[in-house]
């Protein structure tokens, strides 16, 4: 974290400058707005804290409850949303208040008699080391406090605007803000009056039953599995061992339960299986009371028996799988004619069953993957056809999603005596892990992401697929950390710089001479005085870092690399004071060198990473005119500069 290189200031560091719209940001919802988002859910949440760092966009998220949610129904988070909550700097605090899981117990029939079950067998929860972050456990409500957190210490000072409810839209195409917006006063003196802003973009991030989502003409499609789950939230006394380990537990009696502990060491979920349901008459099965779900749970659970104390919350649904054809209010043939000024994310574009922890961590990566790209285009760093992108990225996300739930959702309602294989749902369980923590989506060839031409020179950093961090060691402070962790949801690109095999050698101090040539000090020659380079997209006035974060990763331990020698790209100045800022050379960890855990070749390789942390690009060091090319249509403010 970088800070008083604007002057000392005793403080907390997370707390930013107010700076641009965030400098006597008014209360009241103002008639202009440049993104208004509808839903104070995981995806609004998350795209509003990622714009809240544009400081010179006007964002609102308007919630239709009076304040802040306090019991949320999702609970899963998975490793791939942990590590996005490193970016937005709460990883750590959350991780300690969460619940975590660790292995997965899976509990059968006693084959000696099928009244009983017993624990068949465990599985590891990431037993190849997918990620160095946990599987985590915690209310939904928790995440939206941290993000709320993010948000209110962020540049703009943004807060949630409570008490609004979304009536409807018109896209009039006209003006600087073509959306015009009707809302409802759902709280305090102006309760039940309408409110009407304008709006140049907005994004629908409020629900399964999105009004947004209706006003842009989209349908959720798919179909009904015909089978229903109590949920449930309890305290209770029980003798149940596992009760504090994620557990299937499959019954004979021809039930089955998903057991997740929660945080706090005595709550826990049951997804408890309700059986079949008549297709003609799904109404019937959610009249089930909490006492017949908790009847249900005991029998499943014999011979263990469940005294529940107290019920937080608890719910019957079926299970469903449907999707929208778009996540936007462009029309299939209007394509490539016009930008779209409407977006919706979440669970207003894909529902599934909630047994695979999916749906809070699959929509704040909508969130994500939108946030930015609006940041930059209303900033004028890019052009609007960037906006096109979401939909094609993560309409395809979430059907490869819905295609998992199906199968993970039709495995848990099997009964024990259907399965071909006894171990079948335990082997699923741990042969699709990287899938339900996050880290099988890859992003297809587009004008964000670049065909793997050089893919062989960076194995482990596939491109379209998220950067999977390693260790290194910083030079300037001799400090072990993960590269990855060093990347903040600040709306910056990355560009990773793995040097050549040759150690920056001693140049004169005072000068600008630094070292012996190699391909890493062309690089970064050309990086930082080409005018073909992005860097030269930067605006004048703004530090030297301000859109792209250049970082370089030495071949050599960190006591073999002379900091005056690494090129001045690679330490820039910052801050009114112009300071260099030191801590973006690394080193190897001579535990687990990054070059090899990542399949990175020794000539030199440049790696190119997205504000929303997916892989680029991967590039030999002498491609500088093809890293030119791939930023191009990128960087709007370049292209009328050229113009």
């Amino acid at each position: 974290m970088q800070f008083h290189h604007h002057g000392y200031v005793s403080g907390d560091p997370r707390v930013q400058p107010a700076a641009g719209v965030g400098i006597d940001r008014p209360a009241e919802l103002p008639d202009e707005i440049d993104v208004l988002i509808v839903g104070s859910g995981p995806a609004g949440m998350l795209a509003a804290a990622q714009l809240s760092q544009f400081s010179g966009v006007t964002t609102r998220i308007v919630e239709r409850r009076a304040g802040r949610l306090a019991i949320g129904q999702a609970d899963g988070i998975q490793a791939r949303s942990v590590e996005t909550f490193q970016a937005f700097g709460f990883a750590e605090r959350i991780t300690a208040e969460a619940y975590r899981i660790t292995e997965m117990a899976f509990w059968k029939p006693d084959p000696a008699d099928h009244s009983r079950i017993v624990r068949a067998a465990r599985a590891v929860d990431d037993e190849t080391g997918i990620s160095e972050f946990p599987h985590l456990i915690v209310n939904q409500a928790r995440v939206l406090d941290y993000f709320a957190e993010f948000m209110a210490n962020s540049p703009t000072r943004m807060t949630p605007d409570y008490g609004y409810e979304f009536r409807n839209l018109t896209v009039t195409g006209e003006g600087d803000y073509p959306v015009t917006v009707t809302l409802l006063h759902t709280s305090g003196p102006n309760e039940g009056k309408e409110r009407t802003v304008r709006a140049k973009y907005v994004v629908g991030a409020d629900g399964a039953r999105s009004k947004v989502r209706e006003s842009i003409g989209c349908h959720l499609a798919g179909d009904q599995a015909n089978h229903a789950w109590g949920v449930m939230d309890v305290l209770a006394v029980t003798d149940f061992p596992d009760i504090r380990t994620k557990c299937a537990i499959q019954s004979g009696s021809g039930g089955s339960i998903l057991l997740i502990p929660r945080e706090g060491g005595h709550l826990f979920r049951m997804y408890v299986d309700l059986g079949e349901v008549d297709p003609n008459n799904h109404g019937a099965v959610r009249s089930t009371t909490i006492e017949q779900i908790i009847a249900k749970a005991n029998a499943i659970l014999h011979p263990y028996t469940l005294d529940v104390r107290n019920v937080a919350w608890h719910s019957v649904y079926e299970v469903g799988h449907r999707l929208t054809d778009r996540f936007d209010d462009v029309l299939p043939d209007e394509r490539g004619t016009r930008t779209p000024r409407v977006f919706i994310t979440g669970d207003a574009c894909h529902t599934h069953s909630a047994k695979a922890g999916q749906g809070m961590n699959v929509s704040m990566q909508d969130g994500f993957n939108l946030g930015w790209k609006l940041g930059h285009v209303l900033e004028g760093r890019s052009p609007e056809s960037l906006l096109a992108t979401y939909s094609a990225e993560r309409q395809v996300v979430a059907k490869n999603l819905i295609d998992f739930d199906k199968e993970w959702s039709t495995l848990m309602a099997k009964k024990p005596e259907q399965f071909e294989d006894p171990t079948e749902l335990e082997n699923f369980y741990v042969s699709t892990a990287e899938f339900p923590a996050g880290f099988m989506t890859q992003y297809a060839p587009s004008m964000l992401v670049a065909e793997p031409k050089h893919q062989d020179l960076a194995t482990g950093f596939t491109i379209g697929k998220r950067f999977k961090s390693a260790p290194v060691v910083r030079v300037c402070d001799t400090n072990p950390m993960h590269l990855g962790h060093h990347a903040t949801a600040d709306g910056r690109w990355r560009i990773y710089v793995f040097a050549d095999s040759a150690a920056p050698e001693s140049g004169q101090p005072g000068t600008e001479q630094h070292g012996a040539p190699s391909p890493t000090a062309d690089f970064a020659e050309w990086i930082a005085n080409a005018p073909d380079s992005p860097l030269a997209a930067t605006p004048s006035g703004a530090d030297r870092d301000a859109w792209f974060d250049v970082k370089v990763i030495y071949q050599q331990p960190h006591t073999e690399i002379d900091i005056n020698a690494v090129p001045a790209v690679f330490k820039p100045t910052v801050g009114p004071f112009r300071l260099t800022y030191l801590e973006k050379v690394f080193g190897t960890d001579p535990n687990a060198d990054i070059f090899e855990l990542r399949g990175l070749d020794r000539g030199g390789v440049v790696v190119v990473v997205r504000p929303d942390q997916y892989v680029a690009n991967v590039l030999p060091l002498t491609a500088t005119a093809e890293l030119a090319e791939f930023f191009a249509p990128l960087l709007k403010r370049r292209q009328a500069a050229a113009a």
